[in-house]
């Protein structure tokens, strides 16, 4: 796209944020989708006690201004040459602030932050939440319908706002006294930068980041007003909820010299799906970084899971909303990341290299559950574990057998996914960090029996905010475009070996009896704590 000013055409670009757990990173888009320019900074994690997780709002929003400047600089062109802004954010962060001053209360609390573990315990113990179930069982006994047996299965977590924002509310005076003068806001991470960048003019979400709270109810398309009451979260402060993609306001001119619009708003994983061109009920998105989010678009409607699986919204533009179902698991790149500090590698580009120097992993079991285990077992009392370790073990064993739990998790996954979603898998898709390991992908392939694309940009997430953002300013015109700018680094395809053929070319069949036995070890480090 370009426009005429002064008697030349001047290139316009789409900009985009991802503001994640570890780092905050801007590119600046062309039609092409290459990336012009890019710029990124570390945020800083505040770690005030033991299990509690903090950022300073201040420093994310001095950090979010710093990378947009710096990839508006690193790609040689003027802020008046961009077209549009989109934000991709990491889910479940959040903050509460003055509504006519703007100063928080408190911390960012992440949605790693464990401070409200007792309150989540208590409650999901309590006779309060027994009554629910049984109230939902009946419910659901008379209508039938799934959503009910969800209900009467469904407890709290730490990594939903929820808890963590009763217990801010007990916690912080100013804050208590603040929501009595009704001058208080709460808002995830887009929500802050939202408010900060259109100088308090505009107090609002989207439905993707909205329904990753626990606050929201994703089959009414609204904030839950039961559950609210039910915990003594008041209405009041909860921000608008927008759509994804749309004109949500511009950027203060005092900001960036000139005033830019903010076209999409979207939560992380959400916006990773649209990035992956994952339009079409059945299309499915795996990203591997410090976790794993497996994502199937369910279209149209929600869907209620009996096994973990959430039900979120993918987006929502114009009239169109789209549902994800989602499972995750939590510790995939965080035990290659134990493992390096262990030392049994040095650069984590070795790693593939050292799973296939061995045809196997020497009966060595290793179970990925450093924050418990989630979908479909949903144990947080589970413990990580190695188990068959022998004398002949060797540190490309121990590699091998971390490696393979994570495809073994992905597979654990996907037959949940599969199993209560009923739909057909069009296509599967992967990204994140993990991804560029060869083994791990080929064998996820293989035990899948489907054939798996990488992309050439892993930066998913930024991607989709970008896409969602041009889409609504016309840079690009229809989601058939944006496939076709689709780029695909590799295809695994799933490996085929011949019968009784035990080596290590990867068949579903030749890993029935390893994936039996890491099941056995699974088995072994459920309940292993007395306290999740």
């Amino acid at each position: 796209m370009t426009s005429q000013r002064n008697g030349f055409r001047k290139e316009r670009f789409i900009l985009s944020v991802d503001v994640g757990t570890t780092s905050i990173r801007c590119h600046v888009y062309d039609k092409e989708t290459k990336v012009r320019g890019s710029y990124a900074t570390e945020v800083v994690l505040l770690y005030p006690e033991p299990g509690l997780v903090e950022m300073d709002p201040n420093d994310l929003w001095k950090g979010f201004v710093t990378v947009v400047k710096g990839a508006v600089e690193d790609a040689g062109v003027q802020m008046n040459q961009i077209e549009g802004l989109g934000i991709s954010t990491q889910r479940a962060t959040f903050t509460t602030w003055h509504r006519t001053t703007g100063v928080p209360f408190h911390n960012f609390i992440s949605w790693q932050d464990l401070r409200a573990t007792e309150l989540v315990r208590s409650w999901n113990h309590s006779c309060t939440m027994k009554a629910i179930h049984s109230v939902m069982k009946v419910l659901h006994f008379l209508s039938r319908q799934k959503r009910f047996l969800s209900a009467s299965l469904v407890v709290f977590s730490t990594q939903h706002v929820t808890f963590r924002l009763v217990w801010a509310l007990t916690h912080y005076k100013q804050l208590s006294q603040a929501v009595a003068e009704g001058n208080c806001c709460f808002g995830t991470i887009d929500t802050w930068l939202l408010y900060k960048l259109t100088k308090g003019r505009l107090h609002a979400t989207d439905y993707s980041n909205a329904s990753t709270t626990g606050l929201f109810d994703s089959f009414q398309m609204c904030w839950s007003g039961f559950l609210c009451s039910l915990v003594s979260v008041p209405l009041s402060i909860l921000p608008k909820v927008e759509n994804t993609g749309h004109r949500f306001g511009n950027t203060d001119p005092s900001i960036f010299g000139v005033s830019i619009p903010i076209m999409s708003v979207m939560a992380d994983q959400q916006a990773a799906m649209f990035g992956e061109c994952c339009f079409d009920v059945g299309d499915v998105k795996i990203t591997m970084g410090t976790g794993t989010f497996m994502d199937i678009n369910t279209g149209n409607k929600p869907h209620a899971s009996i096994a973990g699986l959430y039900p979120i919204v993918g987006w929502k533009i114009g009239s169109e909303v789209a549902y994800l179902a989602e499972g995750n698991a939590a510790d995939t790149g965080t035990a290659i990341k134990w493992a390096q500090d262990l030392e049994l590698f040095s650069d984590v580009q070795e790693t593939s290299a050292m799973a296939y120097s061995v045809d196997h992993s020497d009966g060595v079991c290793f179970v990925p559950s450093f924050s418990g285990l989630q979908a479909p077992l949903n144990d947080p009392r589970a413990c990580a574990s190695f188990m068959g370790l022998k004398p002949s073990t060797t540190k490309s064993h121990l590699v091998r057998a971390i490696l393979e739990s994570v495809a073994f998790r992905n597979k654990q996954l996907y037959e949940t996914m599969l199993r209560e979603t009923c739909i057909p898998i069009t296509k599967i898709r992967a990204d994140g960090g993990v991804c560029r390991n060869n083994f791990v992908m080929q064998l996820t392939a293989d035990l899948f029996g489907r054939k798996i694309a990488r992309p050439c940009d892993h930066e998913m997430s930024c991607l989709g905010a970008a896409f969602v953002a041009g889409l609504a300013v016309g840079f690009w015109r229809t989601r058939e475009e944006l496939k076709h700018l689709q780029s695909t680094d590799r295809v695994f395809l799933p490996k085929r070996a011949p019968q009784g053929d035990l080596g290590s070319g990867g068949s579903r069949g030749e890993y029935t009896h390893i994936l039996q036995s890491w099941e056995s070890a699974l088995r072994r480090s459920m309940n292993w704590y007395n306290k999740p």
